[in-house]
């Protein structure tokens, strides 16, 4: 399992600004870090759990198609690049909705589940990450470690910072770097998957694959 364009992956994908993010970061603001960490915790631990369960089912179907490996890596690549392409032209990020009471943690996990931008993460997480030769329960169980490692401080950034972060990013040029920077770690790993998926010898020329 490559583990550096997994953790860049899950870490571009879950610090952006999104709808747990923003919903952590309101909470955050209101009712403090305090009472916001369960919340916090069940969306990473409902994160992991996501990916792991897609990895798993996504496998069984993964190696009954082999031959098309490439294609699938393609065609994930492609969605990363539109999505990089996306964060280029992003806006400012809206303010989420207050609530009367701080979500818990059920509310947390099941709050992925909700999230299409989660799904479509998973999906293209599974469809580009799975390693083969490895047996699916342990790749799952992998995948879910270091999801909820990762995702945990990504995601904990908004519900600490709230206010702090979401005015530094009003900012139209702060959040124009923000989102560059953000945009071409995703470009950037999108190539790399699909130069780690071509033919051996095919990428000889390129110094750093």
């Amino acid at each position: 399992m490559n583990f550096v364009p997994l953790t860049l992956y899950l870490m571009v994908m879950t610090i952006t600004p999104g709808p747990n993010n923003l919903v952590l970061a309101s909470s955050g603001v209101r009712f403090g870090f305090s009472r916001t960490l369960p919340a916090l915790l069940g969306m990473a631990l409902g994160l992991a759990c996501q990916i792991a369960i897609l990895a798993v089912a996504l496998g069984h179907i993964k190696e009954l198609m082999a031959d098309l490996q490439l294609w699938l890596a393609l065609a994930g690549c492609s969605y990363l690049l539109w999505l990089a392409w996306q964060m280029t032209r992003a806006g400012q990020p809206g303010e989420a909705g207050d609530a009367a009471r701080p979500m818990g943690f059920a509310g947390g996990v099941l709050f992925n589940w909700l999230n299409p931008n989660v799904w479509l993460m998973g999906v293209n997480l599974a469809l580009l990450f799975l390693p083969s030769g490895m047996p699916l329960w342990q790749a799952g169980s992998l995948f879910a470690v270091v999801a909820f490692m990762v995702a945990l401080p990504c995601i904990g950034v908004w519900a600490w910072g709230g206010v702090a972060l979401a005015r530094f990013l009003r900012s139209p040029r702060r959040l124009a770097a923000f989102n560059w920077i953000m945009a071409s770690l995703l470009a950037g790993m999108a190539l790399w998957l699909v130069a780690d998926k071509l033919p051996a010898g095919a990428t000889d020329w390129v110094p750093f694959v």
